[in-house]
C-alpha cells in the first residue's frame, strides 16, 4: 500500500490565514447585527418623560438626539434655488406690482420669504404686517402656526378664547418656534394634530381623523399650517374653507356664498380675498398625492446614521437634498431633476408675471372709474371679477414652490384668472367710455417697491419706526416675562 502524500506546509498556513479571516468576518458581521438591535431599543429609549404640553425642542431633543440636531439645521437661511429656499427674498421688491394688489392689506408693507421652522417666531415679531407699538391690532389667531405653545394655551384658556384675543396681549406666551410638540403625541411619539381647526375641517366633511392612515399622516401633521384659511367671525375662529373642496374653484365658491372678504382694497374698493399658503390643498390636485407620496417623503426625507433609519426634521426644500428626497423615486441625475422642477416653475411663473400685471392695471384702471364718477351698480361686475381673478392669482402665487406641487393645476388656474383680469378690464372700460373719459388710462410708475408703496400711499419710514419701538418696549418685556416663566431657554437663545 503506497503512502498517501504529505500536505505541502504553505497550503496549511493558508487554512490557518482563511480561518482567522472568516472568524474575524463573522465576529464583526455578528457586532454589527448586536448594535444596530441595541440602537433600535435605544431609539425609543425615553430619557425623560415628557408631559403633555412641553413646548421645548430641545428637551425632546435629549429622547431624540438625531431628530434634535437635524431639526437645528432649519436655522440655516443660506441655501437658495432657482425660486426659493431659506434665504431672504423681499417678494415686493422683485414683484412690485403686488404693492397694488395689495393695496390697503398688510402685505402691501411686507412679504418676505419664509426662513425655517426654527426663525418662525422672529419673523412674525419682526415683519411690518404685524404692526408697531401704536398699531399691532391683529387677533391673537396669527399665532396659531409659530409656536409650540399654542396648544399649551390653548388648553389653559380655551380654543375660542385663545382666537378672540389680541397678538400684542398673549405675545408674551410664545417663545419656542415651531417643533416637536406640534406634531407628536410626547407618550408614543405617535403622529397627531394638535390645531383643531384641521379636525374641524374634516368633520364637516364627513371625515374622522383618527381613520386616515400614518402616510396621510405624514402629510396632515403639515396640512396643519400650510393650508388656505380665514378667520371666521365674531371671534376670529380659524377655519379652513374646504366644505366644497380643495380647488381654488371650490373655495372660490365657498366664500361668495358666505359672503367673505379679507379686505376692502384701496383702489379698486373691489372685496378682496386673500389666500395664505394652500400648499396642501395644491399638493392635492398633483400627480405626487396621487402616487400615494406624503408632504414628509420629500421635504423630511429618511435618513441612515449607525444604522439607525430615522427622518430628517430639517424640512426644507427637496432641492437641498435632491439624492435623499427625488431620487429614492426618479433615476434621473442630480442636474436633470433640478434642471426639470425649474423648468416647471418658469412656466408657472411666466404665467403667474402675466397675471400680476394685468391684475394691477385693474385695480388702477378701477380707481380712475371711481374718480370719474362710476356707480356701484356700474362697477359691480368689475369688481367681482378682480376679486375672482386676484384670488386664482394668489391661490397659486401664495403657495410655496412655485406651483410645483401641481404644475398643471397651477397653470390652469393662472390661466382663469388672467382671463377674469382681462374681462374685468374690459368691461371697466366700457365704463370708463360711458363716463367720457379718455382711454388708455396711464399707469403710474411702479417699477420698483418703494414707488408703489408711494402710490398707494404708504409710509414704511414711519412703519419701520413703529415697528422698531415694538421690539423694544413691548417684545423686550414679552422676553423677560417667558424668561422668567420657563427658564433658560435653548431655542430662544439661539432666535436671538
Amino acid at each position: 500500500m503506497s503512502e498517501q502524500p504529505k500536505r505541502k506546509h504553505w497550503v496549511n498556513w493558508a487554512l490557518f490565514g482563511a480561518t482567522v479571516i472568516v472568524v474575524f468576518l463573522v465576529g464583526i458581521f455578528t457586532a454589527q447585527i448586536m448594535e444596530r438591535r441595541a440602537e433600535k431599543v435605544a431609539r425609543f429609549q425615553i430619557i425623560n418623560e415628557l408631559p403633555e404640553y412641553e413646548p421645548r425642542n430641545e428637551v425632546w431633543g435629549e429622547n431624540f438626539p438625531r431628530q434634535w440636531e437635524s431639526y437645528r439645521g432649519t436655522l440655516d437661511t443660506n441655501f437658495r434655488s432657482a425660486h426659493g429656499g431659506s434665504s431672504k427674498i423681499d417678494y415686493l421688491e422683485e414683484f412690485p406690482e403686488l404693492v397694488i394688489l395689495w393695496a390697503g392689506y398688510a402685505f402691501s408693507k411686507d412679504y418676505n420669504q419664509g426662513q425655517g421652522h426654527a426663525n418662525a417666531i422672529n419673523n412674525i415679531r419682526k415683519t411690518l404686517r404685524t404692526g408697531g407699538a401704536e398699531d399691532a391690532p391683529l387677533p391673537s389667531t396669527c399665532w396659531t402656526c409659530k409656536s409650540t405653545d399654542v396648544p399649551r394655551v390653548m388648553a389653559e384658556i380655551g380654543v375660542k378664547e385663545y382666537y378672540d384675543n389680541k397678538w400684542v396681549k398673549v405675545g408674551q406666551e410664545f417663545v419656542n418656534p415651531i417643533g416637536c410638540q406640534d406634531c407628536h403625541d410626547p407618550k408614543t411619539m405617535s403622529l397627531r394634530i394638535t390645531r383643531p381647526a384641521l379636525i374641524e375641517a374634516f368633520e364637516r366633511q364627513g371625515n374622522d381623523i383618527k381613520e386616515f392612515s400614518h402616510q396621510d399622516m405624514r402629510s396632515l401633521v403639515c396640512a396643519q399650517c400650510h393650508v388656505e384659511y380665514y378667520f371666521k367671525k365674531p371671534g376670529n375662529y380659524l377655519t379652513f374653507p374646504w366644505d366644497k373642496g380643495f380647488s381654488a374653484d371650490d373655495m372660490e365658491a365657498y366664500f361668495d356664498e358666505i359672503e367673505f372678504s379679507d379686505w376692502t382694497h384701496k383702489l379698486s374698493r373691489a372685496p378682496m380675498l386673500k389666500a395664505q399658503h394652500p400648499d396642501y390643498e395644491l399638493f392635492m390636485t398633483g400627480v405626487h398625492a396621487e402616487r400615494g407620496v406624503s408632504c414628509s417623503d420629500c421635504h423630511m426625507p429618511y435618513k441612515m446614521e449607525g444604522g439607525v433609519k430615522f427622518t430628517d426634521h430639517h424640512l426644507s426644500s427637496p432641492l437641498r437634498n435632491v439624492a435623499a428626497s427625488c431620487q429614492v423615486c426618479h433615476r434621473e441625475s442630480e442636474a436633470q431633476l433640478i434642471k426639470d422642477v425649474t423648468s416647471r416653475q418658469d412656466k408657472v411663473l411666466e404665467l403667474r408675471r402675466l397675471a400680476e400685471k394685468s391684475l394691477a392695471a385693474a385695480h388702477i384702471e378701477a380707481k380712475a372709474a371711481w374718480d370719474a364718477g362710476a356707480t356701484e351698480t356700474q362697477m359691480a361686475p368689475v369688481l367681482k371679477l378682480i376679486r375672482h381673478a386676484q384670488w386664482r392669482w394668489d391661490w397659486v402665487a401664495a403657495a410655496n414652490g412655485v406651483g410645483f406641487h401641481s404644475p398643471v393645476e397651477a397653470l390652469r388656474v393662472l390661466g382663469t384668472s388672467i382671463q377674469k383680469a382681462e374681462q374685468a378690464r374690459a368691461q371697466n372700460a366700457l365704463v370708463l367710455v360711458k363716463l367720457g373719459v379718455q382711454l388708455p388710462i396711464p399707469m403710474p410708475d411702479i417699477s420698483t417697491k418703494e414707488l408703489a408703496q408711494k402710490y398707494i400711499g404708504l409710509d414704511i419710514d414711519a412703519l419701520k419706526k413703529d415697528k422698531i419701538k415694538l421690539l423694544e418696549t413691548v417684545v423686550k418685556e414679552w422676553d423677560k416675562q417667558a424668561l422668567k416663566r420657563q427658564g433658560t431657554l435653548i431655542d430662544y437663545k439661539l432666535n436671538k
